[in-house]
């Protein structure tokens, strides 16, 4: 008999052997992510949360664009027609960085791109993917009002047909992206269901104020949108949406993204907490050589990386074409509330240099607590993973 393999040194930074899953060219995609965000943000993005804004989002976006970041896995128009995996882990290095950045290429690519690119005409595919891929023009989405967000089906905002236009008249609140938009894809409800609808950021009525006073998402810019009597053309109208259905599949590809992207802010934590327990001293000795710290680190560890191999799996099954909603609700549930608690543990370690923001842990804290909300809450993905358990349906 021949001798078995000897296995790989233990990797702290990659306990379970995952990057073992990922091809030559997906760790390339990782890699030019994680320089990128290493160079343009993690510099400046302690200062951007403290001052709560995101300077030079426009020259992000287009960098972003260079990068074949935006609409990654939309293909054509100028998109990169990446795989769902490679996505991924773009999400998770650039969330690493700042759920503000994550949350700016999500809204761009799964939202407002992935409305357009599945529902939209030719016409509306040509005109606005390529410019949105390049990062040339910035995209919004308008779907949660201010007295409705998890009840998309209540929204308010009005689509009236008048002759051959149609007139939008509503408030979208919470819009990501909204203030530097070239572009909105604003759902509306209309005599023949609810559509979505192209509207582009100079029209007349249209106006996005800025929402200030955020304690969450500081680096990223959030808005309202308001829409006064904003009159468009018949061919903005999304033709291949009519109902919930394109809305909340748009929701899906952005939940995706999501699954990722947490671990990225979690993993970004447990590396500080890590560094900090070999360096810090307490009693004559670093705090890492406690059993407290260690189960600490163990524990962080273990719930880390299970959650990216849950992200493997969803992506995997994505690029197959299996990936069901049920199962986005599966990872984004858990892995936000994971991301979450890794991120208050990490604090523990930290100890009071916890809350400075000479530190991830504190900023990374505060922004999950927004992604814990966004894109379904904790109990919208618990009651639609309880109807799929059970059949039966207890959202009303």
């Amino acid at each position: 008999m021949s001798a078995s393999p000897k296995p790989p040194p233990f990797d702290p930074a990659d306990p379970l052997g995952l990057d073992d899953l990922l091809e030559p060219e997906d760790l390339a995609i990782r890699d030019t992510v994680r320089a990128w965000a290493a160079d343009r943000v993690l510099p400046h993005v302690a200062e951007w949360y403290e001052k709560g804004e995101l300077p030079g989002v426009r020259e992000l976006a287009r960098e972003l664009g260079a990068l074949g970041a935006l609409g990654m896995p939309l293909s054509g128009y100028g998109c990169a027609g990446a795989t769902a995996v490679q996505y991924g882990l773009a999400c998770l290095e650039l969330e690493a960085a700042d759920s503000g950045i994550r949350s700016l290429v999500s809204v761009q690519g799964s939202l407002a791109m992935y409305a357009i690119h599945r529902f939209g005409s030719e016409e509306q595919k040509r005109t606005w993917l390529p410019r949105m891929a390049a990062g040339e023009v910035i995209g919004c989405f308008g779907l949660t009002e201010p007295d409705h967000g998890s009840d998309p089906a209540s929204m308010r905002t009005y689509a009236k047909r008048d002759g051959s236009d149609w007139v939008l008249d509503g408030r979208k609140m919470w819009i990501t992206n909204g203030s530097v938009a070239g572009v909105a894809v604003v759902w509306a409800r209309t005599d023949e269901g609810i559509r979505g609808f192209v509207v582009p950021a100079d029209s007349a009525g249209f106006s996005a104020p800025e929402i200030k006073h955020k304690w969450s998402l500081r680096a990223s810019v959030t808005s309202e949108l308001v829409l006064d009597g904003v009159r468009l053309p018949a061919d903005a109208v999304l033709p291949g949406a009519t109902g919930l259905r394109g809305p909340l599949s748009c929701l899906t590809h952005a939940r995706y993204g999501i699954v990722w992207g947490a671990m990225g802010a979690a993993r970004s934590c447990f590396e500080a907490a890590v560094d900090y327990a070999r360096s810090r001293q307490q009693f004559g000795r670093p705090i890492g050589g406690f059993q407290l710290t260690q189960a600490k680190l163990a524990d962080m560890a273990v719930e880390l990386h299970k959650g990216i191999l849950l992200a493997h799996h969803l992506g995997r099954r994505m690029d197959a074409g299996r990936l069901r909603p049920e199962q986005v609700s599966f990872g984004k549930l858990n892995n936000v509330r994971e991301a979450i608690d890794i991120c208050r543990t990490a604090r523990t370690v930290l100890g009071a240099n916890g809350i400075s923001l000479e530190y991830p842990v504190m900023r990374h804290a505060t922004n999950l607590e927004s992604v814990l909300t966004y894109e379904g809450t904790v109990e919208m993905h618990q009651l639609v993973l309880g109807k799929a358990l059970t059949g039966i349906d207890a959202f009303r």
